[in-house]
């Protein structure tokens, strides 16, 4: 997607999630969260946004202070929050320089798909708490996995120990049809990927792209994430079992 397109699909995310902030217990337990409740989530995502929001102002670095307080109402202060961060990104270049913490390019359109992706998968996680349905739209579905094994995976070591790839994988959403082919790290050098990744592949995993973007964000199981593995079985659920995420 374009600058543009993401910053349209980032207004309607926030602006579900405000509803869902609004609306919903803020006491209910969020599931694949640990202990937070909906208003520890809330809490979270609107200082995430404001963080982002002064990086893309700035270009530099900032402290993450994820867990601040607001003051007041809670949902108001939400609105403010992604009110401040859609501004931010309206007002900027995305080809100017701005710091981030995976392997993408150093510009301030990272952030515009960072935020996307962070709020797409935290308005699953307040749906889920407040007891309603909510679904990832497959194209944008495809786009998060892709920004977790390009951007996220290959600097998941300051984080993580690393997943172990002990054979080519190759990850499709059925869906979509999008492919990355994942290699062990030896093997991850010019001239030693084929041609066809499908001849390369050792293992091939392949579902919808919602199920393979809630599995790497660690939002369903393997048994839940609705993939087909053929091959390598072990080599892939070992690899799948991650982590991929800071």
């Amino acid at each position: 997607m374009t600058p543009d397109e993401y910053l349209a699909r980032l207004r309607e995310l926030t602006a579900g999630f405000a509803r869902v902030a609004r609306t919903g217990d803020h006491t209910a337990p969020v599931p694949c969260c640990g202990d937070w409740r909906l208003r520890d989530l809330v809490v979270h995502l609107g200082n995430v946004h404001r963080w982002a929001a002064g990086i893309v102002r700035t270009g530099e670095p900032a402290p993450q202070i994820f867990e601040a307080e607001p003051d007041g109402d809670l949902a108001a202060w939400y609105g403010e929050s992604a009110d401040g961060l859609i501004e931010a990104l309206r007002e900027a270049a995305p080809e100017d320089g701005a710091w981030n913490f995976t392997a993408a390019v150093k510009t301030k359109s990272f952030w515009f798909r960072r935020q996307v992706h962070e709020t797409a998968v935290h308005l699953l996680d307040a749906h889920r708490a407040a007891g309603t349905e909510y679904t990832l739209e497959p194209a944008l579905a495809a786009d998060g996995v892709d920004e977790v094994l390009l951007g996220m995976l290959p600097k998941i070591k300051r984080w993580h120990t690393p997943p172990a790839v002990t054979v080519p994988l190759l990850l499709k959403t059925s869906d979509t049809g999008h492919a990355w082919l994942i290699t062990p790290p030896a093997e991850d050098v010019p001239g030693s990927r084929r041609a066809d990744p499908a001849e390369a592949a050792e293992a091939v995993v392949e579902g919808p792209a919602e199920g393979l973007d809630l599995l790497l964000w660690q939002r369903v199981g393997l048994d839940g994430a609705g993939l087909e593995i053929t091959g390598d079985a072990a080599a892939a659920k070992t690899f799948l079992a991650g982590p991929f995420t800071p």
